[in-house]
């Protein structure tokens, strides 16, 4: 039975990665041309990584010598946050760059988004 959940688990995992890469896609977000990049006043770089959310993206920063790590936030409030865990906390006290909380638009009500 643990073996089956895994399983579905892992393609429940890629369903939802394929998905956000068409997003980004669709948004224009991606690593583009070199030439492209170079135009660009700000050097941004997408990844893809897997593991537990909070540690991969410190991880990921750490490995990719970034300057900045920009999370997202839903605005749990504190009960919420203090069961559910939240990535930006941990990402505060444990990246080894400086991070940007974001938050969402007011008008999102976060309609089946996770973050």
């Amino acid at each position: 039975m643990v073996e089956s959940v895994r399983a579905a688990q892992a393609e429940n995992a890629r369903n939802l990665l394929d998905r956000a890469k068409r997003i980004c896609h669709q948004r224009g977000v991606s690593t583009g041309t070199a030439a492209r990049r170079s135009q660009r006043k700000v050097n941004a770089e997408a990844a893809v990584v897997e593991g537990e959310p909070r540690e991969a993206l410190c991880q990921a920063a750490a490995d990719m010598g970034a300057g900045l790590l920009v999370v997202g936030s839903r605005g749990l409030g504190t009960i919420k946050r203090a069961f559910l865990g939240s990535v930006s906390d941990y990402c505060a006290h444990h990246a080894t760059c400086p991070i940007m909380v974001v938050k969402p638009p007011r008008d999102d009500d976060d309609h089946g988004t996770t973050n």
